[in-house]
């Protein structure tokens, strides 16, 4: 181990203590995750400025901070299941039927397919309005090997109808899916944890002691997950350090400069995408500066993990305590938001990627056909794209083999793919929270008093300082 590596060591730990200090001192969550964002923003470029880009003293120190950002994602990938199963179950053993429940999962899913199709046409719009195109890229190693890989992949993609991906959502073995061992483990844990719940319920009146045992496990087996779950949210701000990190001192900013266009034309899109996820809870009465005040924190995990599925403990805490909006709807805001309907990864995304793509096959990108056909194809793909890196590619290719375009010219962004998904995963968690914010309020369940409520709500359970 040499002396740069020992010295970057020293500074992170050194760091990771500052942030301890501030965590003893009471402040408040969201000081904290802010506090790990610009130390690693920071820390990020004095690596890159002092060792340069590439430099193999960088990725042998992000080997190292890994341990604490990707340990940290992994933690809260362990406690997904547990706290999805345990919620869902608890909160339809609280609604005794599936009436309420039919009007959750329908008005959840509604929210994220309506938003994806808008975000489907920003995609579109802001690709128009910047000029992008394919035509003149040209392609380096990097490129070359990623263009293969679509390709390679892509058979499994066209293998995959919207009926089989339909089929896939179906637990044939819950205990597998527990595992995370499929795209879309997430849901089908959702739907086995809906019978169970929906099991339980239709003995509560012919067996009504068996019943209570039963609803008693849950509330035991639920304070404890969401004790788990607090302990994990407390290394927030040190996760959120070792992330930034690594990838401010990772980046090519050579490459992110030669293709500024689609980096500048894709936030566009996500900011304009931003502003209407805030338009439509505004339209159901939820002020939406308070509620952008209050989502800030975790959406800056998302940002910097790049992890929807692993921001769904966050997700969910952040819906309960601070927007008021009751645990059922809130977990399956947040479970069906990490597959299905992801506005970034799935709907601006594959969308930029066709217009872009479309004038080096001899189409028309704002022909009408084209356009509504992309729309729809688009909405239909968003359902089981995972909430992990890579689900904006497993996304794309689906939409470019449906509109038979070539996949491999996606390769092309490999070396600003990082960048761009911060913003979209950001989004994406966005939209599970507006699912999670509309469906409440339009269904009256939502608690005011919490979401309209000055005092800070720290996520990880700590007091904070006045």
């Amino acid at each position: 181990m040499t002396l740069g590596i020992v010295t970057n060591l020293a500074i992170f730990v050194g760091l990771i203590a500052f942030l301890y200090h501030m965590q003893n001192k009471h402040y408040s969550f969201t000081k904290r995750v802010f506090a790990g964002l610009g130390l690693g923003i920071a820390f990020g470029a004095a690596l890159q400025i002092f060792y340069g880009a590439g430099s193999e003293v960088i990725k042998t120190s992000i080997e190292y901070f890994d341990i604490v950002g990707v340990g940290y994602v992994r933690l809260l990938q362990m406690i997904i299941i547990p706290l999805v199963m345990v919620s869902i179950i608890s909160a339809i053993l609280k609604l005794n039927g599936g009436t309420s429940l039919g009007k959750i999962s329908s008005l959840t899913l509604g929210v994220l397919i309506v938003t994806t199709m808008i975000a489907a046409c920003v995609g579109i719009l802001m690709a128009q309005l910047f000029g992008l195109t394919a035509e003149g890229l040209t392609s380096g190693a990097a490129e070359m090997a990623r263009a293969k890989s679509l390709e390679s992949t892509l058979s499994n993609v066209e293998a995959m109808s919207f009926a089989k991906l339909m089929i896939e959502f179906i637990p044939a073995n819950p205990f597998l899916d527990m595992t995370g061992s499929r795209r879309t483990s997430t849901i089908a844990v959702v739907i086995f944890s809906i019978f169970i719940g929906l099991s339980a319920t239709g003995i509560a009146n012919k067996k009504p002691e068996i019943f209570a045992q039963f609803a008693s496990f849950i509330k035991v087996a639920q304070t404890i997950v969401m004790r788990m779950v607090t302990l994990v949210l407390r290394l927030t701000p040190f996760g959120v350090l070792a992330l930034m990190t690594k990838v401010i001192s990772g980046s090519n900013y050579t490459d992110i400069v030669n293709l500024a266009n689609f980096v500048f034309a894709s936030y566009a899109a996500l900011i304009l995408m931003f502003i209407i996820h805030l338009l439509l809870v505004a339209m159901v009465g939820i002020n939406p500066l308070r509620h952008l005040k209050k989502i800030i924190p975790v959406l800056a995990f998302a940002f910097t993990s790049r992890t929807s599925a692993g921001s769904i403990p966050m997700n969910v805490q952040t819906q309960e305590k601070c927007l008021g909006i009751p645990s059922g709807i809130a977990n399956f805001a947040a479970s069906f938001g990490s597959t299905i309907g992801q506005n970034g990864c799935a709907g601006i995304y594959p969308a930029m990627l066709a217009v872009m793509i479309a004038p080096t096959v001899g189409i028309n990108p704002m022909d009408i056909g084209f356009l509504c056909t992309l729309i729809a194809i688009i909405t239909v793909s968003s359902f089981g794209v995972a909430g992990i890196g890579g689900g904006a590619t497993f996304a794309a290719l689906i939409v470019l083999s449906a509109m038979d375009m070539p996949v491999a010219l996606a390769g092309l962004l490999i070396s600003i793919e990082p960048l761009i998904d911060m913003g979209r995963t950001a989004l994406n968690v966005s939209g599970s929270i507006t699912a999670g914010t509309i469906t409440s309020k339009v269904m009256g369940e939502t608690d005011m008093t919490i979401f309209n409520s000055d005092e800070v709500v720290n996520l990880d359970g700590e007091e904070s300082a006045a």
